[in-house]
C-alpha cells in the first residue's frame, strides 16, 4: 500500500495533493470562481480617444452686443450685432438657435472653431447670457471677444484691446459683473461718434445711420472681419496692429 505524505509535509511537494487541489478548484461553483478581467484593444482605444477629446483646444467665443427686436435694427447701439452678422455671413455660420438667452451658432473662422452669440437679454443685462455661455462651455476669458459700440471713438473707427474697463458702457458693465469683476478679456470697440449738440446720448445710440454713414460703416465691418481672422490665426498682437490703424475710410481713400 503506498505511503501517504505526513501532515507536516508541504502540500505543494506531493503530487496527490496537487491533484486534490486542482479537483477542488474544478468542482467550485461558478459563482465562487475567481473572475479574470480582460481589457480589449477596443476599450483601450476608446479611452485614448476620450483623453484626446479632452485635450482639444477650446473654441473662441465671439459675442456681439446689442438689443433684440426690429425696433433696434440698424441703430448705433447694435453695431456689435452687425459685426457678428458680418462674420457669420462671410464664414457661412448659422446663428439661429437659442442657447442661454442668446442667438447662437457654431462653426469655424479660417479653420479655427468658434461659437457666435448675440445676447437677446437687452443690452444692459448682457452678462446674464455671456456669463452662462462662458461657464457652460468652460472657455478661457482670453478667448472671449466682446464686440460693441463706443461713443468715445470717432465714427467707423476700430479699437482692439486685450483687456480694460467698461468705459461707461452698460452692456460691458454687466458682462464684467458676471465675470466676477474680471476685465481680462479682449474686446473690439466700434466707434459711433459723439451725439451732436446737446442731444441725449440715450437717444443718439438708438438712432439709425444715414446713407453715407452706412456706406462708411460697411467698410469698417469688413475691416473688423479681417481683424478677427488675423486674431484667430496669428494672435492678438498682429491683429491689433492691423485693426488699430487709421480709420477704415481714410485707408480706403488713401
Amino acid at each position: 500500500m503506498p505511503r501517504l505524505p505526513s501532515c507536516s509535509q508541504s502540500p505543494y511537494s506531493a503530487p496527490i495533493s496537487r491533484y486534490l487541489l486542482l479537483n477542488r478548484f474544478r468542482r467550485r461553483p461558478v459563482h465562487l470562481r475567481p473572475k479574470i478581467r480582460t481589457v480589449s484593444w477596443r476599450s483601450m482605444s476608446a479611452t485614448a480617444s476620450d483623453s484626446s477629446v479632452d485635450s482639444k483646444p477650446k473654441p473662441w467665443l465671439l459675442v456681439g452686443l446689442g438689443n433684440p427686436g426690429k425696433k433696434y435694427e440698424g441703430t448705433r447701439h447694435n453695431v456689435g450685432f452687425e459685426m457678428l452678422d458680418t462674420i457669420a455671413e462671410e464664414e457661412g455660420i448659422s446663428v439661429s438657435s437659442i442657447r442661454f438667452k442668446a442667438l447662437f451658432g457654431k462653426g469655424t473662422v479660417s479653420g479655427v472653431p468658434v461659437l457666435l452669440a448675440k445676447p437677446q437679454t437687452f443690452m444692459n443685462v448682457s452678462g446674464e447670457s455671456v456669463g452662462s455661455l462662458v461657464s457652460y462651455f468652460n472657455i478661457p476669458l482670453n478667448q472671449v471677444l466682446l464686440i460693441y459700440d463706443d461713443m468715445d471713438l470717432p465714427f467707423a473707427t476700430l479699437r482692439l484691446l486685450p483687456k480694460g474697463g467698461h468705459g461707461g458702457h452698460n452692456g460691458m458693465r454687466s458682462v464684467i459683473d458676471h465675470f466676477k469683476g474680471s476685465r481680462d478679456f479682449p474686446r473690439l470697440r466700434i466707434g459711433i461718434g459723439r451725439p451732436p449738440g446737446k442731444m441725449d446720448p440715450v437717444n443718439f445710440v438708438l438712432r439709425p445711420f444715414t446713407r453715407q454713414e452706412r456706406e462708411e460703416l460697411n467698410v469698417t465691418l469688413q475691416k473688423g472681419l479681417e481683424g478677427v481672422r488675423i486674431l484667430l490665426l496669428e494672435g492678438f498682437n498682429k491683429s491689433a496692429s492691423f485693426v488699430n490703424q487709421a480709420k477704415a475710410s481714410n485707408l480706403l481713400n488713401s
